[in-house]
């Protein structure tokens, strides 16, 4: 079986882009029903990932499904616009799909940015769940995040997969 990979607008195609990150981890005695919940659901983001506040949800439904307009702040940006542009949840066939664009174009130049963040959520053989997380951004805040050392967009994007495997794990002990 090969691996599910993003489907990318040619805008924000990796390589072309001012910053990319990618990360990925695979954990077993889970499911994509376990994951996906808490991923969809943008009102559970802080429960389990630091880096995320000021959460402002779509109307009427905090989950996130194509055409949903909401906005949060995190790696120290104001609150980003965002729309969702691909939601599909996973089947026992297909991977959970999950993607937003972010922009942010106020302020000065030097803190503009365009965002594709993009996840994958699948079942793997074996009672395993791979969850690939990608970022793809434009922008001269985008040029200053790609040259920090250490990472904080790679650090940051893998501490939000760890914890959202540990609430995961935690709400199924929980049933």
């Amino acid at each position: 079986m090969s691996a599910s990979a993003i489907i990318w607008p040619s805008k924000y195609l990796p390589g072309t882009t001012d910053n990319f990150v990618s990360n990925e981890t695979i954990t077993s005695n889970l499911s994509s029903n376990n994951i996906w919940p808490l991923l969809s659901d943008i009102t559970k983001w802080e429960s389990y990932y630091w880096n995320v506040s000021q959460i402002t949800p779509p109307t009427g439904d905090p989950t996130l499904v194509e055409s949903s307009e909401f906005s949060f702040s995190t790696f120290g940006f104001p609150p980003l616009p965002s729309r969702v542009v691909e939601s599909t949840p996973p089947t026992t066939a297909t991977p959970g799909r999950l993607a937003w664009i972010a922009e942010s174009t106020s302020g000065e130049p030097s803190s503009h940015i365009s965002v594709y963040h993009a996840w994958l959520v699948e079942d793997l053989a074996g009672g395993r769940v791979r969850i690939l997380t990608q970022e793809s951004q434009i922008g001269e805040a985008a040029k200053g995040l790609a040259g920090e050392r250490p990472d904080r967009m790679l650090n940051g994007h893998q501490d939000w997969l760890v914890g959202l495997v540990k609430a995961a794990k935690e709400a199924k002990e929980c049933a």
